[in-house]
């Protein structure tokens, strides 16, 4: 579906009312229902409470925490300067690690991180060298303990999580290549504790006590919204996607529940939509999720009129430039992108929507759905780059 938005009528449109298996196109409705709800300042990184000489502390969903990436300390900061014994709330069954429809055998990959009440690192190893080192380094230095090399034939380096443990396996070619690589971990309350007992140098306790979540707690502010939002948007994150969800339910209810974040952001900001979004995760990843492409598009229009496009641009992979689509959809030499959008890819399952800049200087809305293909996804990005081209020069 293509759509001139100062028509306000469709140039294109096939198939426009039917449901297709979005893949990451949903995080397009993670991100307006995020920005809706956490706005674009500083997320709440904790809840607290002061009882005496206790600081009683529970998990908002943050993905920011020492994330290898954000590297954010603001929560352990604040832990080490408390004069107040430590207790963790095991909110840990608010969350369910891998969401609906999602695969057994993807624990090894960062595509499916487990979703957690209290992320800390990411609720990953990263495993990373560059060609002056003839090892690797281990972030967090924790998990070194936990590595153990062995012999095998892979032309590249390559790393293994136990299915059960946290345990990690490697294989050791020569190589000089650099490379990076993020292997989840298994999530707890019980480890989330012991993490944050080396990292602040204080014991901290883990507790459990409804009594403690229904009261309405102090929070404390950490990692810039804008930052994740990028970030999960520009490069497809699954993690951050998930999280952001858990983060606007506590924001809504001082609960985690991806369920109830949706149902909200359904009731309260979509439900204008003509056809109800089938939404089940934050990332994308469930072939449960369902949305049409008219959806999407009365979707951007939203995002549109309510972000400002320079925050849009900053936010959304770029043509040619940036992110998902760096290496597709390129503008013409020495001109600026004209793709400003979010990808999308499952099995049989390929996606492209957000905003197509003409020559003429129009901004346009499209969302190209793709399911149950039999070729190439290659090829059928290769011919809609020539589609999208071609709008982009003639109209």
């Amino acid at each position: 579906m293509l759509v001139d938005p100062a028509k306000d009528k469709p140039l294109v449109a096939i198939n426009e009312d039917k449901y297709f298996i979005p893949a990451s196109n949903t995080k397009l409705f993670t991100f307006y229902a995020s920005y809706s709800v956490l706005g674009d300042g500083r997320i709440n990184g904790l809840n607290y409470l002061e009882k005496g000489d206790s600081l009683i502390f529970w998990g908002t969903g943050d993905p920011s925490l020492l994330h290898p990436d954000f590297r954010d300390s603001t929560v352990i900061d604040f832990l080490r300067k408390s004069d107040k014994q430590l207790f963790l709330v095991d909110n840990f069954d608010e969350v369910d690690a891998f969401g609906p429809g999602w695969s057994w055998d993807w624990y090894n990959a960062y595509y499916a991180t487990e979703r957690s009440a209290f992320p800390i690192y990411g609720n990953v190893v990263r495993f990373s060298k560059d060609s002056t080192q003839s090892g690797f380094d281990t972030y967090p230095v924790y998990f070194e303990q936990k590595l153990s090399p062995k012999p095998g034939p892979p032309s590249s380096l390559t790393f293994q999580r136990d299915r059960f443990k946290n345990d990690y396996s490697y294989f050791t070619p020569a190589s000089s290549k650099n490379f990076e690589r993020d292997i989840p971990f298994i999530t707890s309350a019980e480890f989330a504790a012991e993490l944050l007992t080396e990292k602040t140098g204080k014991k901290v306790n883990l507790i459990f006590g409804e009594k403690y979540l229904s009261q309405d707690p102090k929070k404390l502010q950490t990692a810039p919204a804008d930052s994740i939002y990028a970030q999960m948007m520009k490069i497809s994150d699954n993690f951050l996607a998930e999280q952001l969800m858990l983060l606007v339910s506590d924001q809504l209810n001082n609960r985690l529940s991806t369920r109830e974040a949706i149902d909200y952001a359904k009731e309260n900001l979509l439900s204008d939509l003509l056809d109800e979004p089938m939404w089940y995760d934050g990332s994308g990843l469930s072939s449960r999720n369902m949305f049409t492409p008219r959806s999407i598009i009365a979707l951007l229009s939203k995002i549109r009129a309510e972000v400002p496009l320079e925050k849009i641009k900053a936010y959304f992979p770029a043509g040619g430039e940036s992110g998902t689509i760096r290496s597709w959809y390129p503008a013409d030499e020495g001109q600026p992108p004209y793709i400003y959008a979010k990808t999308g890819t499952l099995s049989m399952s390929n996606a492209l929507s957000g905003y197509l800049i003409t020559k003429s200087g129009k901004i346009l809305h499209f969302s190209c759905l793709m399911n149950n293909y039999q070729i190439s996804a290659n090829d059928l990005k290769t011919e809609l780059q020539k589609v999208l081209y071609f709008i982009h020069d003639r109209y």
